[in-house]
């Protein structure tokens, strides 16, 4: 499995902006795919995921109610919806996936750098 994510850019704070991972292979349905991120000299934080069978959704507290996780099973896609974007959001965005029943995720993607601007 392949992921790739891509829809980054520059946004002021307060506005919005789509993230897309772009899978290829194939995805069981017990499968979870994860959003990280991580911001230059920092590690990198866990932002959310979403189950690939069931569509259910956890987020980090720090995005919650802010940023919303989707997918579109046909196309393969899993998105990141981001708004009322704060300058703290301005990080490399990754996606990956990681089975069900393993706590580690694997099959990283080049990121996405998104930038929030005050």
């Amino acid at each position: 499995v392949q992921l790739q994510a891509c829809g980054g850019g520059s946004v002021q704070a307060g506005g919005s902006l789509r993230l897309s991972c772009t899978i290829s292979g194939r995805l069981f349905s017990s499968d979870i795919v994860g959003w990280f991120r991580q911001a230059p000299v920092k590690e990198r934080e866990f932002v959310g995921y979403i189950r690939w069978g069931y569509g259910t959704t956890y987020y980090a507290d720090s995005v919650k109610d802010r940023f919303t996780i989707s997918r579109d099973k046909g196309e393969k896609m899993v998105y990141l919806q981001m708004i009322n974007m704060k300058p703290e959001d301005t990080a490399l965005y990754y996606c990956a996936t990681r089975p069900s029943s393993r706590d580690t995720y694997g099959n990283w993607g080049p990121g996405t750098q998104v930038t929030v601007s005050s």
